[in-house]
């Protein structure tokens, strides 16, 4: 047996079921070792950054990782911006990255690098570069351990190529499973005190806390306390809909989340981390947590977040308060004009039970929480690490996961350019996947931002830099000449038409929304669209962000 032959028979024993493939010359012992192992079903994609983005989805849906296998240092440059979305996630993937053999490297050939060094940046926990055929079913193993600990992580394995074709691989067990940890008694009992000392106090839930039974456990919390109940403002997996408490997003905008945070004196964290601003800007705090306020961890992301709000909820004799859960409501069906605000409307009016949403829309995405809050239940992926080209690779591995459940995936038209191939790759494989690509010609949040890091002016320069119409992107053909169906609508109906179609037939599809840019230029209209971010809030609360992002 040779090497690869022994690491996919290691992979496949430890349940690694998928791999997500770009391979070159280095791994082709590995591509030719996949007719000997049915159990590993390989996943072809045309550029690493989907394959990587697709092991992201897959884990998140499935709740273990895939495999990647990655070309040498160059691929795995490629595939660098979704590893770091799965980074931030917390996300598990064993991320194979192929290697001259241990003889060839002296050379300096072309394609030569420190796969390693390039690995660290998004694989801090585990890289290691297996230096014998005779060692390498350990080494899978020891990478499995590290990918699906508590936290996930992606851990990356550098094969070789000569330690990978050559004999006397020896398969290895499956590694134990990790168990997570429980809460610190004396840190329970110092929270249940702060929540019942009426004081104002929020639950920041993140990663395995944003599950059912988290969720209701969560809810029983403030149903029997008043605990105001926060979520990360990209959660890795949210379950939602009707039937399910609701939770309040913590916004994007530091301007919002500051008004979202302000005035607590206690913030408990359970498995998230403290809020700080995306970006900086002049003269703005970047730590969120107001002055005044007590941090506080119940679950870090080592702990089991389920079992320590469990704690939580008996210390405080919880367990029979009443959750608030969310209501079934739809919207109406939307006519007219598209938007993209009636594009979210539509999909709220026809989500089906138990679809994946998987949300790269950015600034056309703004009424999507609301649109879909009292739909059935379904599941939300967002964009964990903030680099764009995650949405359509991510769509592919949750379809791989769940065949049976529809994925739908909003991206903004210049994030689907990042990973367009992702297409091709749903329609080999036939899954069921919709997406859905808001056209508008612009990378429309960045004309935001433009101005709120105050820049100045721009002028025509600047503003071409984020103008995406010229040449207009046609996204119905790129899809077809993948072999994607797909149309355009300029309509609420003919978008309620299209979608109704893709969800009632099998295999991939694409529906490019033409919208118009509703924000472009102008700072007046830069507090509507922050505002139409958060619909519906209390006036006191909106008439003080209007303060804190006023000019």
């Amino acid at each position: 047996m040779n090497g690869a032959q022994a690491l996919l028979k290691t992979l496949a024993d430890a349940g690694v079921e998928v791999c997500f493939t770009n391979p070159g010359t280095s791994e082709m012992h590995f591509v030719a070792a996949l007719d000997d192992e049915p159990r590993l079903r390989a996943v072809l994609t045309l550029f690493e950054g989907v394959a990587t983005g697709a092991a992201d989805g897959y884990a998140r849906m499935a709740g273990k990782p895939a495999a990647t296998l990655l070309h040498l240092g160059c691929g795995l440059g490629n595939g660098l911006a979704n590893l770091h979305n799965a980074r931030k996630g917390k996300v598990p993937i064993v991320n194979i990255v192929g290697d001259h053999a241990t003889y060839h490297v002296q050379y300096d050939a072309q394609l030569q690098s420190d796969i390693e060094t390039v690995a660290r940046n998004v694989s801090p926990g585990f890289v290691r570069t297996s230096a014998s055929t005779a060692q390498l079913g350990q080494d899978a193993v020891d990478a499995i351990a590290a990918a699906r600990g508590r936290p996930g992580q992606v851990a990356t394995l550098i094969l070789p190529a000569d330690v990978s074709w050559s004999e006397g691989g020896v398969p290895c067990p499956p590694p134990p499973p990790v168990e997570p940890k429980a809460a610190d008694e004396a840190t329970v009992q110092a929270i249940a005190g702060i929540l019942r000392s009426g004081q104002k106090t929020a639950l920041l839930l993140g990663g395995h806390a944003l599950r059912e039974p988290a969720l209701l456990a969560a809810a029983r919390l403030a149903a029997a306390t008043g605990v105001k109940l926060l979520a990360e403002v990209f959660p890795t997996r949210l379950e939602r809909g009707a039937g399910l408490p609701t939770i309040e997003r913590l916004a994007y905008f530091a301007e919002l989340a500051g008004v979202q945070l302000a005035g607590l004196q206690h913030l408990v964290l359970v498995d998230a981390k403290s809020p700080v601003s995306f970006f900086a800007y002049p003269g703005k705090a970047s730590d969120l947590v107001p002055p005044g306020c007590t941090m506080h961890t119940l679950a870090a992301p080592e702990h089991d977040a389920l079992a320590c709000l469990q704690q939580l909820v008996a210390a405080l004799d919880a367990g029979s308060a009443q959750p608030a859960l969310q209501a079934a409501t739809r919207p109406e069906r939307p006519t007219g004009e598209l938007t993209a605000a009636k594009a979210c409307q539509a999909l709220g009016h026809l989500l089906p039970e138990g679809a994946i949403l998987i949300d790269e829309a950015i600034t056309s995405g703004q009424k999507l929480g609301a649109m879909t809050a009292g739909a059935p239940r379904h599941d939300l992926l967002t964009l964990t690490g903030g680099a764009i080209g995650q949405g359509l690779p991510s769509a592919v591995g949750a379809a791989v996961a769940c065949p049976t459940r529809p994925v739908i995936v909003l991206v903004g038209d210049g994030a689907a350019m990042y990973t367009v191939q992702a297409l091709w790759t749903m329609a080999r494989e036939q899954l069921h996947v919709i997406g859905i690509v808001f056209n508008n010609a612009s990378y429309s949040v960045l004309n935001i931002e433009l101005e709120r890091v105050g820049a100045g002016e721009p002028g025509p320069r600047s503003r071409a830099q984020l103008d995406l119409g010229a040449p207009q992107l046609d996204f119905a053909r790129l899809a077809q000449g993948m072999g994607v169906h797909a149309v355009r609508a300029d309509s609420a109906e003919a978008f309620c038409a299209a979608l109704e179609y893709a969800l009632a037939t099998p295999g991939p599809h694409l529906i490019e929304a033409l919208v118009p840019e509703s924000i472009r230029g102008a700072k007046r209209k830069v507090l509507p669209w922050v505002l139409g971010a958060a619909p519906h809030l209390p006036q006191p609360v909106a008439q003080a962000l209007k303060r804190a992002i006023a000019p």
